[in-house]
């Protein structure tokens, strides 16, 4: 069987600058994967890429089998990919219940209103507050939202970049803690995350990007043991 995703050789250029250099990776169905690096790794361009935000300058990427890297943003999110972007980019003036229904825009049964309670189950804060402006919100509740909003296309893949960014402990447990309860419910996940430590011990399988390319991968238990991952993202040193 293949891959439910697979990125083969993604080169992607901003003009003359290329921000992302022959990266292959895959994720299979009901895995947790991570993408760790630095800032300006190439991470968020690979994201935006898949979900066709952005065109690739070479490579392929295929969604269960079949090449996706030349279809339209809309068009991939309704075959099932889903993305939860990088600063959330939620419409502040519009209410909880709004955001959530611009997520299923793309549906087309009549499962929306069951699934819109099912983020309520996740997160009950949005729930309580489903009539109040997104805009009103504390950062934790916004990303809870925007998570929310990405799971309302009922995707076969998830992809979640940086979900913890500017979060509290607290709350950046309680994001992860979620994350792990989709997978528990079938969703596949990719993630991008600048918290190495907790993307590792959450995910199934790592990837590491420095400057544009893959340049180690493996189960997340191997990567956290990994000293040279330990060295450049966790902080440590000999």
């Amino acid at each position: 069987m293949s891959p439910l995703l697979e990125v083969r050789n993604l080169s992607v250029a901003y003009g003359a600058i290329e921000a992302v250099r022959d990266i292959s990776f895959t994720v299979e169905a009901g895995q947790i994967v991570s993408l760790i690096g630095s800032n300006g790794a190439g991470k968020t361009t690979t994201l935006r890429t898949i979900s066709g935000l952005l065109r690739p300058a070479a490579g392929e990427i295929l969604f269960q089998g079949k090449p996706i890297h030349n279809q339209p943003a809309h068009t991939i999110l309704g075959m099932g990919i889903s993305h939860s972007p990088e600063g959330r980019r939620l419409f502040p003036r519009m209410t909880v219940e709004e955001n959530l229904q611009l997520g299923a825009y793309v549906r087309k049964d009549d499962g929306v209103q069951a699934d819109m309670q099912r983020v309520y189950d996740l997160f009950p804060v949005l729930g309580e507050r489903r009539h109040n402006k997104a805009g009103l919100f504390s950062g934790g509740e916004q990303q809870m939202l925007a998570i929310g909003r990405a799971m309302m296309s009922k995707p076969r893949l998830l992809m979640l970049d940086e979900p913890s960014m500017g979060l509290s402990p607290i709350m950046t447990q309680r994001i992860f803690d979620t994350i792990k309860e989709l997978q528990s419910l079938g969703t596949t996940i990719l993630l991008v995350e600048q918290n190495a430590l907790a993307a590792l011990a959450l995910s199934d399988h790592g990837y590491v990007i420095d400057l544009g390319k893959t340049t180690l991968d493996g189960p997340g238990h191997s990567l956290l043991a990994d000293q040279r991952v330990r060295d450049a993202y966790l902080g440590e040193s000999h």
